[in-house]
């Protein structure tokens, strides 16, 4: 199975299931609901991303040769396998290279490199370097702070391999520990006992190794700091910003020793033009510590395929000829990289050149048939556009299989995003079933002709019956009010608003609740039948509404189109929240059932899938990373 086919099993056992619970009565409604799910209201077409290749910076053995690296970073930085074994040498992008060449300025710096472009190698080859020059296990040299655990556990696994594979017993000389609170007593006596030279941490704990007493023989041990990093440092904004930035500073006196260097990584701050100097602003800004424009690294792309030009006839032709031919793209390097189609793939997906010439990422965008890739090369062919999709799938999926040449990562390292929607809101304007408008938008108001609006109602269903209703908030009055005739003193008039699920709030001058359109009886022995049993008792041989039911009753109202209380508006009947029990049905929520009305809110979320080791079965919502990154 491939990760395309992956994305469309998943979307369907996910179709499956959110139709499974779907139960609406009004079949126009019912109808519009499921033409907005098949149309992707709640899963659009996935998104692409290729990782680009980036401009070589050289090979860490050569960095080594010239004494710019200390000779024992030849053997650690290597690619190995489980064993230790030297697979290749390992060669570095440019952005590496010249993150390196700050560092040895001994000055603060930041890099604004995409996902996969090897930022943390960045900053481990500058530390590890300067911990071999001036002598392993003395004291902790270096802080990497993580926003989340997980990083730091993936870290923590890749310097695994590079600081200690092929070293006996894999201990090799520069050591690391990881401190985030996940550790056992034993593990964490044992780190503050005897200090690695490089701690890996989070933001969380590194506030706690500062204060608590416990952890002072640390602190001790790095009053010698060389670097402090903050990785993916965009993450801290608002009030956590301002307290990441007051630990950077406290952690700067407690810690920081002459040479003290403060580090940033972030693939999402770009560092192209004049914002470079926004980036030094801002890091300046956190770390309490001045970065300079020149500090500031981006990333340095380089094309992967051949670079044709697709507004001139001969290249069109030939993509026009290389798709109807239905040949599998080559798998050899040069061939694949010369292919029209893989240059159009790199061109849609990976590389884009900005206003003054310089190659950056394209964004993720869609294969889909309305404004993907697939149209665009449809109508640059003329090639039917299902054609044009499965052409497009089969040279991402091809691309992956080839290894770029004297390099470690494929020639398309591409993941695919789906974004899910767990539920989105239909709306209704207050009318009869067959009148009402309906909206998916998520609109409150709509304009009519006469100047007049209309207002818009998110709709919610029964489970047991489907039967709909408008969730408002009435204003200026209560249920118990309104069912005395007692609505707003002087000339202003009582009114309906939309409101969302979520919005249960009520006070003295407003009140969350539901209207229901439709029949229903207001005698007061038909009333007794429809109402919960537990909302009636019994005096002198005959059942009456107890006095705390009376006012959960529904009253019966007249609505206007802009949610008015108006004699001349439509028949309807409120009841205020929570939704106790079903006026078509009768079926009866209780208190505690919290999940009585499925919840119109949006609420999207992203599943990202890489085309390699895919598991059997995915469950929702769930992450897979892929193995080059």
């Amino acid at each position: 199975m491939d990760v395309f086919e992956l994305r469309d099993q998943m979307v369907g056992e996910y179709a499956d299931y959110v139709q499974s619970f779907l139960k609406i009565a009004d079949e126009r409604i019912k109808d519009a609901v499921e033409q907005e799910i098949k149309s992707g209201l709640l899963w659009p077409d996935p998104r692409i991303g290729l990782n680009p290749s980036f401009e070589s910076g050289g090979r860490i053995d050569t960095l080594a040769d010239g004494e710019f690296l200390h000779q024992e970073c030849r053997r650690i930085f290597q690619i190995k396998d489980s064993t230790g074994n030297v697979i290749s040498p390992l060669e570095l992008h440019r952005h590496q290279t010249e993150a390196i060449e700050v560092a040895k300025r001994g000055v603060n710096y930041v890099l604004t490199t995409g996902t996969g472009s090897g930022k943390s190698l960045a900053y481990i080859i500058p530390i590890v370097d300067a911990i071999l020059r001036e002598g392993p296990g003395k004291g902790i040299k270096a802080i990497v702070v993580y926003p989340m655990n997980a990083l730091a556990n993936s870290q923590a696994q890749e310097l695994e391999k590079f600081l200690n594979f092929g070293y006996p017993n894999k201990k090799g000389p520069v050591t690391f520990r990881r401190y985030t609170g996940q550790e056992s007593d034993t593990d964490r006596q044992e780190i503050i006992e005897q200090p690695p030279d490089i701690l890996l941490t989070n933001y969380v704990m590194l506030e706690l190794i500062l204060t608590r007493t416990d952890e002072s023989r640390l602190v001790d041990a790095a009053r010698d700091l060389r670097f402090l990093v903050f990785d993916e440092f965009h993450t801290y904004r608002g009030r956590q910003g301002a307290d990441v930035a007051f630990l950077a500073r406290r952690a700067r006196i407690a810690c920081g020793g002459e040479k003290l260097q403060i580090v940033g990584t972030s693939a999402t701050m770009s560092s192209a033009g004049d914002s470079r100097a926004e980036v030094a602003r801002v890091a300046s800004l956190l770390f309490g510590s001045k970065v300079t424009p020149d500090s500031v690294i981006g990333e340095t792309l380089r094309r992967a395929t051949k670079p044709y030009d697709f507004s001139d006839f001969a290249s069109i032709e030939l993509l026009r000829q290389r798709i109807i031919s239905g040949e599998d793209p080559s798998l050899e390097a040069d061939q694949f990289a010369n292919d029209p189609l893989s240059s159009f793939v790199e061109q849609n997906f990976g590389l884009r050149e900005d206003e003054s010439g310089k190659l950056v990422r394209q964004l993720p965008s869609p294969i889909g048939k309305d404004t993907g890739a697939a149209a665009k090369l449809s109508d640059l062919t003329g090639i039917e556009i299902d054609t044009c999709i499965n052409a497009i799938r089969r040279q991402l999926l091809a691309g992956y299989k080839i290894m770029r040449p004297g390099g470690r990562f494929p020639i398309f390292a591409f993941r695919l995003h789906q974004f899910l929607s767990r539920g989105d809101v239909v709306s209704a304007t207050v009318e009869g079933a067959e009148d009402r408008e309906l909206s998916f938008d998520g609109s409150v108001w709509r304009a009519k002709s006469n100047e007049k609006r209309e207002a818009l109602f998110p709709l919610v269903f029964c489970r047991e019956c489907g039967q709909d209703y408008y969730l408002v908030h009435l204003l200026g009055t209560t249920a118990e009010r309104l069912a005395k005739n007692q609505g707003l003193s002087g000339n202003t008039v009582p009114r309906f608003i939309p409101r969302s699920l979520s919005d249960s709030n009520s006070d003295d001058d407003s009140q969350a609740g539901y209207l229901f359109i439709g029949d229903w009886s207001t005698n007061e022995s038909d009333v007794i039948d429809a109402i919960p049993e537990d909302w009636t008792e019994v005096s002198n041989n005959t059942s009456r509404i107890t006095s705390k039911a009376r006012v959960l009753v529904p009253i019966p109202v007249r609505v206007g189109i802009d949610g008015t209380v108006d004699e001349g508006g439509h028949k309807a009947f409120y009841f205020k929240g929570p939704f106790r029990f079903c006026l078509n049905c009768g079926v009866t929520y209780s208190n505690r059932q919290r999940s009585d009305i499925p919840k119109p809110e949006p609420a999207k979320e992203v599943v990202t899938f890489a085309p390699s080791k895919l598991p059997p079965f995915v469950s929702l919502l769930v992450h897979l990373q892929p193995t080059y990154s």
